[in-house]
C-alpha cells in the first residue's frame, strides 16, 4: 500500500506540474498574440492617426468577432467611442467589461455571467488621450486543458492499478526472501541444520545476504559437527585412563590389604589422572588461545638454549631408537616470548619426531632467519603425513591413519599452532610419505 500510495502520489504530481506547464504554456501563447495584435494597432494610430484606427477596426470589426477577439476604443472622457465583441459574448454588454485605464500593460479579466467563459484584455494609452483594449476570449485553451484533465482522469484508473500492482510485486519481491529466511531459521530451531536459504539469483542486496547467511549456517554446521566429533574423541580418550582408574583400583581391593600392591595401584592411579589432567589442561588452553584470552608472560630469551633444552630432554628417549638428533643453529637468537609455551610447542614436535621415525632413524634441527622472523627447522626421515591428512594435522584430536598405533591425544600439533600463532607467529609443514616430514616454526623478531 505505501508503495502504491507513492506511485500514485508521484504520477499524481507529474500531471499537476504537466497541467500547470501546459496552462501558462498556452495564457503566454494567448498574451502574446493579443500583445502582437494591440502593438500592431498602436503603431497604426501612432502613423496615421486615430480615425485610421478607426477606420481599421470597422473593416476587421467582422472577423475579429469571428476569430473571438475583444477590440475597444476608449475616448479621453472614458466614453467607448468603438467596440468589438467576440460573437460568443454578442448578448454581453460592452459597459459591463472593466475599463483598466490606469495603467499601459495590465491584464483585466472578465467572466461571462453564468458561464465559464473568460475575457483576457490588456490595454495601450494611445498619443492622442484615447485608450485601446484588446482581448480574446480564453475559451478554446479552457476546453484544451478540460480535455487535458479528461484524459489524466481517464488514466487515473489504469495508474491505481499499476500502482497496486507494481505495490504488491516489489512487496512480494522484497517480502519472499524474508521469508525463505523465516521459514530456515524455523527448520533450524527443529533441528535441520542443513537447511538453507534458497537464493533468488537477483543480484541485488537481498541476494548477497541470503549467500552470507547460508555461509554463516555452513560453518555453524560445521563447528557443530566438529564440536561432536571433540566430544566424541574427548570421550573416548578419557574413557580410557577412567576405566583403567577403575580396574586399578577393583584389582587392588580384590588382591587385599598388601603396601606394595597399594603402592603400585596408586602410582598408576596417579599416572592415569595425570593424563586426564593433561587432556582438560591442553583442551582449555586451546580455548583460550582460540578466544584470545590466553595471556603470555613474555620476556627477551634465546630461542637457541630453549632448542638446547628440548634436544636434551628427548636425547635419551631416542637413544633408546638408536635415532640420531643432529642440532645447528645460530649461537644467539634473541627474541620477546613466552619461555614456557615456546618449549612445549618445539618439544611437541620433537616428540612427535621421535615417536614417528623408525630406529636408527635421523632428526635435525636447523635454525635460520630473515629480515623480519626466527626460523626453527625439525626435520625427520620418519613414515611422513599423507596428503589427504596433510590440511587436518593441525585440527584438535585429529590423528592420521598411521598415528593410530601410537599413544596420543590428537592434541599436540593443535597446541603448538595455537602457542605459535599466540606469539603472531605461523608453523609450515611439508611431507612425503614414508620420506619423513618437516615443521618450520616462523617467529617474528619484532614484538
Amino acid at each position: 500500500m505505501l508503495y502504491a500510495v507513492l506511485f500514485i502520489f508521484s504520477v499524481s504530481l507529474l500531471f499537476s506540474i504537466a497541467y500547470f506547464l501546459l496552462s501558462s504554456s498556452l495564457e503566454r501563447r494567448d498574451h502574446q498574440v493579443i500583445e502582437h495584435k494591440i502593438s500592431e494597432y498602436t503603431l497604426m494610430e501612432r502613423n496615421n492617426g486615430i480615425k485610421a484606427l478607426l477606420h481599421e477596426l470597422r473593416i476587421e470589426d467582422t472577423h475579429n468577432e469571428l476569430i473571438g477577439f475583444f477590440v475597444r476604443v476608449v475616448h479621453p472622457g472614458h466614453q467607448t467611442v468603438f467596440v468589438t465583441m467576440p460573437r460568443e459574448w454578442k448578448g454581453v454588454n460592452p459597459g459591463q467589461v472593466p475599463l483598466g485605464l490606469h495603467k499601459n500593460g495590465q491584464w483585466v479579466r472578465y467572466e461571462k455571467p453564468g458561464d465559464d467563459d473568460r475575457l483576457e484584455i490588456t490595454g495601450r494609452r494611445l498619443s492622442n488621450g484615447y485608450f485601446l483594449q484588446v482581448g480574446a476570449d480564453s475559451e478554446v485553451r479552457e476546453d484544451l486543458l478540460e480535455r487535458f484533465l479528461g484524459i489524466s482522469a481517464v488514466i487515473g484508473l489504469p495508474v491505481l492499478v499499476l500502482g497496486l500492482a507494481g505495490g504488491l510485486f516489489v512487496s512480494f519481491r522484497a517480502l519472499r526472501p524474508l521469508k525463505d529466511l523465516i521459514q530456515t531459521i524455523k527448520n533450524v530451531d527443529m533441528g535441520q541444520m542443513d537447511a538453507r536459504v534458497p537464493p533468488s539469483q537477483t543480484g541485488d542486496e537481498l541476494d548477497e545476504l541470503t549467500a552470507l547467511f547460508n555461509g554463516m549456517l555452513a560453518k555453524i554446521q560445521a563447528l557443530i559437527q566438529g564440536m561432536r566429533e571433540t566430544l566424541d574423541n574427548v570421550a573416548h580418550d578419557l574413557r580410557t585412563p577412567a576405566t583403567r582408574l577403575r580396574g586399578t583400583v577393583e584389582l587392588a581391593l580384590e588382591t587385599g590389604i598388601d603396601v606394595q600392591t597399594l603402592r603400585e595401584a596408586l602410582m598408576d592411579c596417579a599416572e592415569e589422572s595425570e593424563r586426564i589432567s593433561t587432556v582438560l589442561n591442553t583442551l582449555m588452553d586451546l580455548s583460550e588461545v582460540e578466544a584470545g584470552m590466553m595471556q603470555l608472560e613474555r620476556k627477551e630469551v634465546d630461542l637457541a638454549e630453549i632448542i638446547s633444552q628440548v634436544v636434551e630432554l628427548y636425547e635419551y628417549v631416542a637413544e633408546e631408537k638408536a635415532i640420531s638428533i643432529e642440532v645447528s643453529h645460530q649461537q644467539k637468537m634473541f627474541a620477546h616470548v613466552d619461555h614456557n609455551r615456546i618449549r612445549q610447542a618445539l618439544a611437541n614436535i620433537l616428540d612427535n619426531a621421535v615417536k614417528y621415525t623408525p630406529e636408527k632413524g635421523q632428526i635435525r634441527v636447523e635454525t635460520g632467519q630473515t629480515d623480519r622472523e626466527f626460523l626453527i627447522h625439525i626435520q625427520d626421515n620418519g613414515i611422513g603425513i599423507h596428503g589427504s591428512e596433510l590440511p587436518r594435522i593441525f585440527d584438535r584430536l585429529f590423528r592420521g591413519d598411521k598415528s593410530r598405533s601410537q599413544r596420543g591425544l590428537g592434541l599436540g600439533l593443535s597446541i603448538v599452532r595455537a602457542f605459535i600463532e599466540a606469539h603472531n607467529g605461523r608453523i609450515l609443514v611439508d611431507s612425503h610419505p614414508g620420506r619423513g616430514t618437516r615443521f618450520t616454526v616462523c617467529l617474528p623478531k619484532d614484538a
